[in-house]
């Protein structure tokens, strides 16, 4: 019989740690990785994959599940004192990252943990064994793994005893449970009888209640075993009983919670409990009452009621949301793991919970084959959600399609709506620097999509106008201008990519977002939580409307953590993150992407005008007899002058503000997407005019990067320094200087700035990142300005590669072998 396979535990840590742990707030990720790099969902392990766990991370999950109601979150929100304890129980082992470099395991000097150990000094010491134990929130009994390995450890401790007495052998001293068994059985009574050296506790009640409270901990955290005399002995004991009812009706979707001891009342069980008494005797049959699963019961109760001060009821009865219904379902598996819901309520939540069981999407004929795997699974997950009325946070890693993704559930709304006899109509708010990349994203997957873009001067002005479309692409300064028309619609789906616009809930942005009325709702990005759960609240609050309220204003301290915890298992469902590292087996190697955006207002303005000036300029040469050579190398600077306007406007006339340059706000959307995910990016520029603007706007934001251009004295120094330092996320390279010759592997993101006429000239400069002993999929970006000569150099670079050469290359203008219809082909489309 084949062994299961190991199981894998990841704490990742976030970049600004040192400062939410002055704030006693630190967010951390958890991860389970199964196998050969099989992400399990925390909240969805089962029993087989904690066991694949080592002792010591066993343990450590253990924790954590006590912290989250019985079963691990993928988002934690900790105090310094709950990760010391984390880091103590996790010595020595690689289970600690960085948001920023997931890969890398942080590392251990001296016992202590790099950048994370000196912030938490002040934490009070981690607990003992001993001290955990007495805790309520010590592992529950349901934990499918035992500490204790007696095969390795000599014999395991015996039980013998009665409803009346209890009498206990401890194993050797050598074994894990000698001493914190010794300390559990003297904190309850027992005594030692060096006669016999066994620990004996000769009472009904403290019997009765010892074996109410520690019986599971004795089974499950001690591995003890227990005599044949005892089991007989205590054939009549039994357990108090919870019970989990499902109750649909007209309203809605009810839970009701009992927790059951024979015939006797709740008020009895509840009276019981208050005393301290954890056994209750009815009809000459003794139920234990088990107060760590009392306590789990009251967990449950306090979440489904939204209230961390909820007393213990032996019965309560509850409204479940549909977006409940998964987190429910986790909930309940740790105090009753046979609960079974009913079959409408599975329907909504079994997917959730296991995407293997997803229904395929319906997509047009056309798009077989359009989708990877991975793809295809969160096209179906957002169909999914958007048939139940539900919403959700796609968080695919940057470079693995999240665009195509949500215009697939765009192409199968449209598919189901054909089917119905529906006409509703889909709508994206993105940045303004996004909505040209959108449109062509459409046009390239799924041309039959009708897509309008509601921006600038043509904008919709009637709610029929926009019923003519299927797609309505606006961005999010656009929707707060015209927020009262966008309320008297209702969209079959809203997408809102680059959702940290909105983060903030009051701003402009999120108040005209949350206004809009739809089916369902999705958010694209990369960085669900950046700084804080507050974040993730934002977010959820959108994809899920009123499934998350905000805590009381002024929470602080245990009770913010407990609504953050809540936050936390909610939204776990509702996140499909993929990392490249967990689907490098269905990419390239190296990826390539353009992104298209289009400039208006001030930068268009100015390519206009340099546009026309230098037209009018040309016809004028042309019509004085000027010679070939002039004219041509007056179209050269005209060239020259357009393709710096595309890059930016202070390239023509410097006192411009940064603000109206298109690109470099496109190419900020593309850098803070990447450093958020914890990506490395090289930045190639024909320009170093460029390079240095660039520079500019690192240094203002105060992020590090590397530089290297044809004047750069030390380039292998520089180039090290870029490698050897993972804290520097961005390198800026002359094209000319660095497109070969070099190798950055430590970058696994490309992006060239302004195109170059030859494809190959790029690849080679893409290539410094994707060389041998790069163990990560590249990404390689081109930002394209559409409407100009750069977006005309894309198109002419397959079939009039040459000629490109002579316009880029030549140094000698009247030299070139080019006609002025060469010339003019490239300043203006056929």
């Amino acid at each position: 019989m084949s062994e299961d396979p190991t199981t894998t535990l990841r704490l990742l840590l976030p970049p600004n740690f040192e400062r939410v742990a002055e704030r006693d707030a630190i967010p951390v990720k958890l991860e389970l990785i199964r196998g050969f790099g099989a992400k399990i969902r925390p909240e969805t392990a089962d029993e087989s994959v904690l066991a694949g766990l080592e002792d010591q991370e066993r343990t450590a999950a253990f924790i954590i599940s006590s912290w989250c109601g019985g079963k691990p979150s993928s988002f934690l929100q900790l105090t310094r004192d709950q990760l010391s304890r984390l880091v103590t129980t996790l010595q020595e082992r690689e289970a600690f990252f960085w948001v920023s470099k997931p890969t890398t395991p942080i590392p251990w000097q001296s016992g202590a943990l790099v950048g994370v150990s000196n912030c938490l000094a002040s934490a009070d010491p981690p607990q003992t064994t001993a001290e955990m134990i007495r805790e309520p929130e010590e592992p529950p009994s349901t934990a499918p793994s035992r500490t204790v390995d007696s095969d390795e450890s000599g014999d395991p401790p015996l039980v013998d005893g009665s409803e009346h007495f209890l009498a206990i052998k401890l194993p050797d001293r050598s074994h894990p449970s000698y001493s914190p068994l010794r300390e559990l059985l003297e904190r309850s009574g027992f005594r030692l009888e060096t006669s016999n050296r066994r620990w004996w506790l000769r009472d009904r009640h403290k019997t009765l209640n010892f074996l109410g409270q520690y019986w599971t901990t004795l089974n499950h955290h001690f591995d003890c075993d227990f005599t044949p005399n005892f089991e007989k002995n205590t054939t009549h004991l039994k357990r108090a009983e919870v019970a989990c009812t499902a109750i649909t009706d007209d309203s809605g979707n009810s839970l009701r919670l009992e927790v059951t001891a024979g015939a006797e009342s709740g008020a009895h069980l509840q009276a019981a409990m208050t005393s301290g008494r954890h056994y209750i005797e009815s009809d000459g049959a003794v139920y234990l009452a088990d107060p760590e699963r009392i306590n789990q019961v009251q967990k449950v109760q306090q979440a489904l009621s939204g209230d961390p001060s909820s007393p213990f009821m032996p019965a309560s009865t509850h409204r479940i949301s549909p977006a409940r219904m998964a987190q429910v379902e986790a909930l309940l598996e740790t105090i009753n793991p046979n609960f079974t819901p009913p079959a409408e309520w599975r329907r909504r939540s079994a997917p959730l919970r296991n995407l293997s069981v997803l229904k395929p999407a319906p997509l047009p004929e056309h798009a077989s084959g359009l989708l990877r795997p991975y793809q295809a699974i969160g096209t179906a997950w957002m169909h999914h959600l958007h048939q139940h009325g539900l919403g959700g946070i796609l968080a695919d890693d940057m470079g693995l399609g999240k665009t195509v993704q949500a215009l697939s559930l765009i192409a199968s709304i449209i598919s189901d709506r054909v089917k119905s006899d529906l006409n509703a109509v889909s709508c994206v708010i993105c940045p303004a620097t996004l909505l040209e990349n959108w449109r062509r994203e459409a046009a390239r997957f799924y041309p039959e999509i009708r897509v309008f873009i509601h921006h600038g001067s043509r904008r919709l002005k009637t709610t029929h106008e926009f019923h003519r479309h299927d797609l309505i692409i606006t961005s999010y300064g656009t929707l707060v201008r015209d927020r009262d028309l966008f309320s008297t619609l209702s969209f079959a789906t809203i997408i809102a990519d680059e959702a940290q616009h909105a983060k903030n809930r009051r701003s402009q942005n999120a108040q005209a977002l949350f206004g809009l009325r739809s089916a369902s709702r999705f958010v694209l990005t990369g960085t669900p939580v950046e700084n804080s759960l507050d974040d993730l609240r934002t977010l959820i609050e959108f994809a899920l409307p009123g499934a998350a309220p905000a805590p009381p204003q002024n929470t602080r301290g245990e009770e913010r953590r407990w609504y953050d915890a809540q936050l936390s298992t909610l939204a776990a469902a509702y996140i499909l993150r993929r990392a490249k590292l967990e689907v490098a087996k269905e990419l390239p190697r190296k990826i390539e992407q353009s992104v298209f955006f289009r400039f208006e207002g001030a930068q268009r303005n100015l390519y206009e005008r340099l546009k026309q000036t230098g037209q009018q300029e040309m016809d004028r040469m042309e019509s004085s007899g000027a010679s070939q050579g002039a004219v041509r190398m007056h179209v050269f600077k005209q060239l020259l002058r357009l393709r710096q306007a595309c890059c930016d406007p202070r390239l023509i006339e410097p006192d411009r503000p940064a603000s109206e340059s298109a690109k470099l706000a496109a190419f900020r959307e593309l850098l803070d997407e990447a450093m958020d995910a914890g990506h490395r990016m090289l930045v190639f520029s024909q320009f170093v005019s460029v390079l240095s603007l660039v520079r500019e706007e690192l240094e203002q934001s105060g992020i590090p990067y590397a530089y290297l251009d044809g004047k750069t004295r030390n380039r292998q120094g520089e180039v090290d320094r870029f490698n050897n330092d993972p804290e520097i996320p961005v390198f800026l390279i002359s094209l000319r200087a660095g497109g070969t010759g070099l190798n950055l592997t430590g970058a696994d993101t490309v992006v060239h700035y302004d195109p170059w006429w030859n494809p190959a000239v790029e690849a080679q400069a893409t290539d410094r990142a994707h060389r041998i002993g790069q163990t990560r999929v590249v990404t390689s970006y081109r930002l394209i300005a559409t409407d100009t000569v750069e977006e005309r150099v894309i198109e002419l670079q397959a079939g009039k590669r040459k000629m490109l050469e002579q316009v880029f290359d030549a140094s000698d203008a009247a030299s070139a072998n080019l006609s002025l219809d060469d010339l003019k082909s490239i300043l203006a489309p056929d």
